[in-house]
């Protein structure tokens, strides 16, 4: 926790000497002390400090001072800092003025001059309000604010990407928290420019894009070599697992993410059935772990990056990043993994981001407080989600096209889910319309069976419906099924084109494309078994088999 300050203000330079010298000889060690010869600059200091997240323990201040009395500094600095403690420098003349503090600005004490010897006249009553502060004192919370409309889509997007990110923040609702008219007051915030966000050293960016909050917070997304032995594209566990296993045995290695570490992985509130976790862990945990080994390992990591393209010039390939650099590397591993299928029905994409969420349920959590939310999907996504919100919302519903869950989730899952009382499955079901001004408030049920159609209140929406892989942006001629998934090994020899691609007398290795030294690892790659482990796993071996490539060129 920052230290916080006891400002003193005494116009007579020898008296603010003295009480500064006396006062920081006893509390250095617990607060900062702050001096000023002038109300005026300790006001404006005070509104520094106010703007800088500090916080001000205890005011000093002489009485008689040319330009603004010490009653009346006291009446202005308590409006920035309001539980500060509160003195007032006195001679005998102004115990009248003293006394009167008292009464209307709640004075704590007043002091007369001079106050030697320090240990009998100064300490003890210094300790004694400042022990008084610390017990009803609550420190603010250090970190990032953002500053926002619940139901705006713009706030959604920051906090889900600070989320995705692993930071912490704290979320102010302008409709609902006073501390956002205060915040809004000192900083002349206007409404157009909500959300913003509020940084623990004072700096303020308003509606923010991911790029400014990225350099802000001290991710990178400039590569600090000419090249390297392998770059991977995406941050997922596969990408993640890549990142560490190439590190660990001496690759050169990149890593670049387009939006935040983890995929939909690390969205994901608890994964039960990793290996070695009896417990379960979240997903931003796994991400954590994973990425705290990579980074001990000297993996580079540009976040938030997107690659837009990829050429190959003789045996190097050289990526494109939307930034208009590139990036120069011997080997790629693609691990883009998957993103969540939109719901194209009437009313969602204009409700998205206002009760309208793909995925995002870690995020989104604490809005979901004594409200009925719908979930849409019924596979292992979707019953964490439930679980994770069932600790949240009045009542969890989970909407689902088939009879049951059997056949698309995992035993462990159904079990739970059959255990917690606020969930409910609505079988045989799609959902046809979500309605609402400016936010979501109710949705459209209809039943797969009979036709008939249900509307439901609904504080939120979360959409888990399958996934399609992210590829879109490969332009190279890289073999994909007809769903968009990277053909690998011997099932890119099946294609018409492979022999006019492939050049070397051998099959493409077991997870390398029909490009030499391009690799693909995770859900994105076709036949994969879609499982944590089993892109961890995929993301090991490629590294094994671009050493195998290496060693042949």
């Amino acid at each position: 926790m920052k230290l916080p300050f006891i400002i003193i203000i005494d116009d007579d330079v020898q008296v603010l000497r003295a009480i500064q010298r006396d006062v920081r000889n006893k509390f250095r060690e617990d607060y900062k002390i702050l001096a000023a010869d002038s109300a005026a600059e300790a006001l404006g200091a005070v509104k520094e400090l106010k703007l800088k997240n500090e916080t001000v323990a205890l005011f000093i201040s002489d009485q008689r001072m040319p330009e603004m009395e010490g009653t009346a500094f006291m009446e202005k600095a308590m409006e920035i800092f309001p539980e500060a403690k509160k003195i007032l420098l006195t001679a005998y003349s102004d115990i009248d003025a003293a006394i009167k503090a008292i009464n209307n600005l709640n004075l704590d004490y007043y002091l007369l001059k001079p106050w030697n010897p320090p240990e009998e006249k100064l300490y003890p009553v210094i300790t004694d309000l400042l022990e008084d502060w610390q017990n009803s004192f609550i420190p603010e919370f250090a970190g990032i604010k953002i500053i926002g409309y619940q139901w705006s889509p713009a706030s959604h997007r920051i906090k889900d990407f600070l989320t995705g990110n692993l930071i912490p923040y704290k979320w102010i609702d302008v409709e609902l928290n006073k501390e956002a008219d205060e915040i809004i007051e000192i900083h002349k915030i206007e409404s157009a420019e909500l959300p913003v966000v509020l940084f623990e050293d004072g700096a303020l960016l308003k509606c923010p894009d991911e790029i400014d909050l990225a350099q802000k917070i001290g991710l990178k997304s400039t590569a600090l070599e000419e090249l390297y032995d392998v770059v991977i594209i995406g941050a997922g566990p596969a990408g993640l697992a890549a990142a560490v296993y190439g590190g660990t045995e001496g690759l050169k290695t990149l890593m670049i993410e387009k939006k935040a570490p983890g995929g939909q992985a690390g969205t994901s509130s608890r994964i039960e059935n990793y290996l070695g976790f009896p417990s379960g862990l979240s997903g931003a945990d796994l991400t954590r772990r994973a990425l705290t080994q990579a980074t001990r390992f000297g993996v580079e990591l540009l976040s938030p990056s997107q690659v837009v393209d990829i050429n190959t010039k003789d045996n190097y390939k050289i990526l494109s990043l939307s930034n208009g650099t590139e990036i120069k590397t011997h080997t790629i591993i693609i691990s883009t993994g998957v993103d969540y299928r939109t719901l194209d029905i009437k009313g969602i994409s204009e409700l998205t981001g206002a009760g309208v969420y793909y995925g995002s349920a870690t995020a989104e959590a604490h809005s979901c407080k004594g409200k009925k939310v719908f979930i849409v999907g019924g596979g292992n996504s979707a019953g964490q989600a439930a679980m994770y919100l069932s600790g949240f919302a009045e009542k969890v519903f989970i909407v689902i096209r088939k009879s049951s869950l059997d056949s698309t989730m995992s035993h462990y899952l159904i079990d739970q889910i059959n255990g917690t009382g606020n969930i409910s499955v609505i079988p045989n079901s799609n959902i046809v319309e979500a309605k609402g001004e400016n936010r979501l408030e109710c949705i459209t049920l209809e039943n797969t069976e009979t036709g008939q159609q249900m509307v439901n209140e609904a504080g939120a929406l979360f959409i888990f419906i399958g996934a399609r892989p992210v590829t879109d942006w490969i332009k190279l001629n890289i073999f994909k099924d007809s769903k968009g998934f990277i053909e690998t090994g011997r099932e890119s020899c099946k294609y018409e084109n492979f022999k006019k691609i492939w050049k070397l007398n051998r099959d493409p290795y077991l997870l390398e494309t029909c490009i030499p030294g391009i690799f693909c690892a995770g859900d994105v790659r076709a036949g994969a078994m879609n499982r944590v482990a089993s892109a961890v796993g995929e993301g090991a071996m490629a590294i094994k088999l671009v050493h195998e490539y290496l060693a042949a060129v």
